[in-house]
């Protein structure tokens, strides 16, 4: 079974950035914003999952945050914005492999429709670690949470921060690495605290 994206919807510009950390426009809802950011992790695994090559992946999950950034206004609130992200990132490993030649291919067809598949059967369980993730950013101090979600937009990278924050890159990375922990830190506490039933 392979997935089928949700119809494209106009190009959103960015407007400019401000302090360093893109502003956005009235279709890119903060909540948007955080679900885009919790996603990166879960996006990149599937998409390494899906083509065997993290440098590629790298490059593909980006072109994939653009596409996520440019449809916003498609996403439907409330649904499964990882299920929606991974049937974006789907098609856009299809096409990365057409531009590579099949020499060059790990998998054929019907291998990576297998693959994708089988990971739509774990979602429920990574919804579940991007909603506590979701709730934990929403609970960090609003430098912080900027920071994080500068970083993970697309385009976004600890250089642009350490330019536009005048700051070296080496410290830029210090404090989203303490973030990132902070957030780990968060999430395994609301899976425990589920768990438990409180």
């Amino acid at each position: 079974m392979q997935p089928n994206p949700k119809p494209a919807s106009e190009n959103v510009p960015t407007s400019p950035d401000r302090g360093g950390v893109e502003s956005f426009s009235a279709n890119h809802t903060d909540e948007f914003v955080r679900l885009l950011t919790v996603s990166q992790s879960s996006l990149y695994g599937y998409i390494v999952s899906l083509l065997g090559d993290r440098t590629a992946a790298k490059d593909v999950l980006q072109e994939v945050n653009l596409t996520l950034w440019r449809k916003a206004g498609s996403f439907t609130p409330g649904t499964s914005f990882l299920a929606w992200g991974c049937k974006v990132a789907y098609f856009h490993v299809l096409s990365y492999r057409r531009r590579c030649g099949r020499d060059r291919l790990v998998f054929d067809d019907d291998v990576l429709a297998y693959f994708a598949e089988r990971h739509a059967l774990r979602i429920p369980e990574e919804d579940r670690r991007a909603r506590l993730l979701s709730e934990c950013l929403k609970k960090l101090p609003e430098r912080q949470r900027s920071l994080v979600e500068a970083r993970y937009l697309p385009g976004g990278s600890v250089q642009r921060i350490a330019e536009a924050e005048r700051k070296q890159v080496g410290a830029i990375s210090q404090m989203l690495f303490r973030i990132r922990e902070t957030l780990m830190i968060c999430v395994e506490r609301g899976l425990k605290t589920e768990e438990a039933g409180l």
